[in-house]
């Protein structure tokens, strides 16, 4: 008996600190979008990519013009010449895919360029959030954005604006 009124005490005591945390709902992505500077490292790092992009199909585009060519000579090649208009369109396309990848990849010059407009941006939001919750007592700061599982909140938790406007 006297392990049954234990339990059923501590399990009273959780749900009272379980209510007591305050939290609040924010949706980052909208945070970020009202951000002019944001908004310009979006569309510079947009028009940097198609531009990257237009070169590397430049060069996936030349290798396809070498192939192509190849292979309707091909019949009239000796095994020598075969072997290297082969190894020319390899290489050729190894440098295209290593363009790619110095461009696109995780280390490319794209993500040094992301990291290098969007970093601050992002330091400067997630400091007006914990900013703002360490003003307001909160325990927790849920973001709609990236939580696809938040299947309903109450408004009444959703402190999106009141950040943008401390932002502002």
């Amino acid at each position: 008996m006297k392990r049954f009124i234990f339990v059923l005490a501590a399990l009273f005591m959780s749900a009272g600190i379980a209510s007591a945390q305050k939290y609040i709902v924010v949706d980052s992505e909208k945070i970020f979008r009202s951000i002019a500077d944001y908004n310009t490292a979006m569309t510079t790092l947009d028009t940097l990519a198609k531009e990257y992009q237009a070169k590397v199909d430049a060069a996936y585009s030349e290798v396809e013009s070498l192939y192509n060519t190849y292979m309707t000579q091909k019949s009239a090649l000796s095994a020598t010449s075969r072997a290297a208009k082969e190894q020319e369109i390899l290489k050729k396309e190894q440098a295209a895919a290593e363009y790619q990848e110095s461009v696109f990849g995780n280390d490319g010059v794209m993500m040094k360029k992301r990291i290098e407009l969007i970093q601050p941006i992002q330091k400067r939001v997630f400091a007006a959030i914990e900013k703002y919750a360490q003003e307001g007592g909160y325990d927790m700061v849920l973001d709609t954005a990236s939580n696809a599982s938040m299947l309903y909140y109450s408004e009444a938790v959703n402190h999106t604006q009141k950040i943008i406007e401390l932002l502002k």
